[in-house]
């Protein structure tokens, strides 16, 4: 599928979720169009994520500053666990909030705020990152493959992408998204070589292992451009001529 298609086709999954969202009064925001949706229910789907064995061995998390994941990286704070955060749009060359319960001056419910861990939390390079053992995405919409879309702005497969090639993605390392049951669609979403695929996904109400989900090997140089890499500074970097 051609470029341009490609993005249409999922803007289209996009359009019909937001929609669907916004008929039901499923969402906190005035407006869904344009962004993760920060979902009713994200405090259970937090829940119900606590409850699994990948939650329960993880120590270490990267998570996505969105507020429907805020439930998520409040609990992980609470139960002691390290917490990683991008900076907004990766725009510091330093593009992680390291978040550390065990140095926290404010609590957790606090400090897992974005905008409180953007004055609160030291921000670290990507090369001084723990191994992760779970990673939190937002999304619009997923499927039961795992195939997952965000709002377009692909900063999370860019994250992945370079955790990837840093080491701190290994095979063991667990890919989880928390979302309104909505948003679990059954309209197939295009993909690309470079979007990364979840292994769980988590609703208030279910739990859906995902099988063989797709992981990206490092960064597609190819389908970055120039603008797009020199507005992120880890990735200028990294960048190899």
């Amino acid at each position: 599928m051609a470029a341009n298609s490609l993005d249409r086709a999922k803007q289209a999954v996009r359009t019909q979720v937001w929609d669907a969202l916004t008929a039901a009064d499923a969402v906190h925001d005035l407006s869904v169009h344009g962004r993760i949706p920060n979902f009713k229910g994200a405090e259970e789907a937090a829940a119900r994520l606590a409850t699994l064995p990948a939650w329960q061995h993880a120590s270490v998390v990267k998570a996505v500053p969105d507020k429907a994941q805020l439930p998520v990286r409040a609990r992980a704070l609470e139960e002691g666990k390290t917490v990683y955060m991008a900076v907004p749009k990766l725009a510091t060359l330093k593009p992680f909030y390291l978040l550390d319960p065990a140095v926290l001056t404010v609590p957790p419910a606090e400090a897992a705020a974005s905008r409180t861990a953007a004055v609160v939390a030291p921000t670290v390079e990507v090369d001084a990152l723990r191994p992760l053992d779970l990673i939190i995405l937002g999304s619009v919409a997923v499927n039961r493959d795992g195939a997952r879309i965000g709002k377009g702005a692909g900063y999370s497969d860019i994250e992945f992408a370079l955790l990837t090639e840093a080491g701190l993605v290994t095979p063991e390392t667990i890919v989880v998204t928390t979302v309104h049951p909505l948003q679990v669609t059954e309209t197939p979403i295009p993909t690309t070589e470079h979007d990364v695929d979840v292994d769980l996904i988590v609703t208030p109400e279910e739990t859906i292992t995902c099988p063989n989900p797709h992981r990206p090997s490092g960064v597609d140089w190819s389908t970055l451009t120039t603008e797009k890499i020199a507005t992120i500074p880890a990735l200028m970097a990294r960048q190899t001529f």
